[in-house]
């Protein structure tokens, strides 16, 4: 077989264990011959469309099982495949198809609205519904497609919300996404037998390559949700028995506060992990008293994901930390002047091995700035290292917060506040939530002569930003703190704790 990536898989699988279900979707399974048959039939029907070796394919809607179609199809043409966040706004999504090039868009009927506003500046040939997925995909050609893949050629294009307001395109190469999957094979025990609830968007990276790739690696079976629901997800596991679950905070913690939690049987799960950000202890804990243990890890888009993981055996005396560097990389804590922090010091995390990125798409000044000497990524995150080596995390990439597991970058959202007529200046904060972990706040100075309110404010937003990147409150302040050099000092703002609107 001359396609050495991703692509290969399902051809693979399909020899290795043909009846073994690969797909759950609501009422339908799909075994890996039949995942194989339909990947084959999409790629034929891709390459109709003109799909060649490095042309890029987009997928906008939540978790299907057309997704993992897609993606095999685009890489068994030796496509790019282009996952895109269906919760962003049309302004949002138009930039990131013109950025990318991509020729072909599948889309959820739900993400229509969304298609038809459009600017038509992107270089898309053609888009298809999933209403029309089906049909499409059934007159596609059977004949067997081996094109020549290498497993440096580069395999996604995964949007990171940019610090300056625009986002960034991360290149993961096929090479990242198998030693990625490698290092999830050796840090959890993934069986043949696996049931895997795939719940977390898969357009985000940790749902994708580290629940469903390595299950399909090992021939297991991936349960997928289109959306989070703490009722099905209880259901799902009592019919399916799930034996392994990812998901962040505020998934574990609804499925903990759910009345169902004390009397559901549990006793099919064999794997919690957990990751867009630290699990708190006491949640942890919680989980620990029905016998099961949380698998935790660190990591970015940008590295595949995994940098760190903590495994289940250390979780219980190591609650809080994201584990020691993954198998097959090497990670660094390292003071301004790069030289190795002393454990216990906090400074910046780095990291360097076969999983990480080889940089971002038509942006060489962005691929040249977060590298240094030695080809270590540097991840802008700060943490510390304890005596035994485990990585705690302390602070994110700048002023980013996670919202309901998203990452929100203020700068993106002050950007588009400043477009509004009544702002003379913003800065945008995230502060605790008990639902989403953490949301927004906007501090606005208003231009002199202007009246506005935050509601107002929000509504603007809401017509050209995604709804979680919303800031929940809007204080209007005379000024912003500010150092000599003029740089906002956030952390004064954060202070500052009395919301309104």
């Amino acid at each position: 077989m001359q396609n050495s990536g991703i692509g290969g898989w399902p051809a693979r699988r399909a020899m290795m264990t043909p009846d073994r279900t690969a797909f759950v979707f609501e009422d339908r399974s799909l075994t890996y011959a039949e995942v194989h048959e339909r990947v084959t039939r999409l790629a034929a029907r891709l390459r109709d469309s003109g799909v060649r070796a490095g042309d890029r394919v987009a997928y906008l809607g939540p978790n299907h099982t057309a997704f993992a179609e897609t993606m095999f199809a685009t890489h068994v043409l030796g496509g790019i495949f282009v996952p895109l966040n269906f919760r962003l706004a049309a302004p949002e999504i138009d930039y990131m198809l013109g950025h990318c090039g991509a020729k072909v868009l599948i889309h959820a009927p739900q993400c229509a609205g969304v298609v038809e506003a459009l600017t038509g500046t992107s270089a898309l040939e053609e888009t298809v519904s999933l209403e029309a997925y089906e049909s499409w995909l059934a007159t596609g050609d059977t004949t067997p497609i081996d094109v020549p893949v290498a497993q440096d050629d580069i395999a996604l294009i995964l949007y990171t919300s940019g610090t300056t307001g625009r986002p960034k395109g991360a290149m993961l190469s096929h090479a990242n996404l198998i030693w990625n999957t490698y290092n999830m094979l050796i840090g959890v025990d993934v069986a043949g037998d696996e049931t895997t609830l795939v719940s977390a968007p898969l357009f985000h990276v940790a749902a994708l390559n580290q629940t469903l790739l390595p299950t399909f690696a090992k021939g297991g079976r991936s349960v997928i949700m289109s959306s989070w629901d703490v009722d099905t997800c209880y259901d799902l596991i009592e019919k399916l028995g799930v034996t392994w679950m990812f998901g962040v905070t505020t998934m574990f913690a609804a499925f903990a506060g759910s009345p169902r939690w004390a009397g559901a049987d549990l006793s099919s799960l064999r794997t919690l992990m957990s990751g867009g950000a630290s699990i708190p202890p006491a949640l942890i804990r919680t989980y620990q008293e029905r016998g099961l243990v949380f698998c935790q890890g660190y990591g970015l888009t940008e590295t595949s994901p995994g940098a760190t993981f903590l495994e289940a055996s250390q979780s219980d005396h190591k609650v809080g930390s994201a584990g020691v560097p993954v198998f097959f990389a090497d990670v660094r804590v390292v003071r301004a002047d790069l030289d190795d922090a002393a454990p216990g010091e906090p400074g910046e995390v780095l990291i360097q091995g076969p999983n990480v990125t080889p940089g971002y798409w038509n942006d060489a000044g962005a691929t040249a700035a977060a590298f240094a000497d030695g080809g270590w990524f540097r991840s802008g995150d700060v943490a510390y290292r304890d005596d035994e080596g485990h990585l705690y995390i302390v602070d994110r990439v700048k002023d980013m917060y996670i919202s309901g597991g998203e990452n929100v970058y203020p700068a993106e959202v002050e950007a588009v506040l400043f477009e509004h007529p009544a702002v003379a200046e913003a800065a945008v904060v995230g502060v605790a939530d008990e639902t989403w972990g953490e949301t927004g706040r906007a501090f606005v100075v208003a231009r002199p002569g202007h009246d506005v309110t935050g509601e107002e404010l929000r509504d603007f937003l809401l017509a050209r930003l995604a709804k979680y990147k919303i800031p929940r409150y809007v204080t209007f302040v005379g000024d912003l703190p500010k150092t000599g050099s003029g740089k906002i000092q956030k952390l004064k703002l954060r202070a500052l704790s009395v919301p309104s609107l």
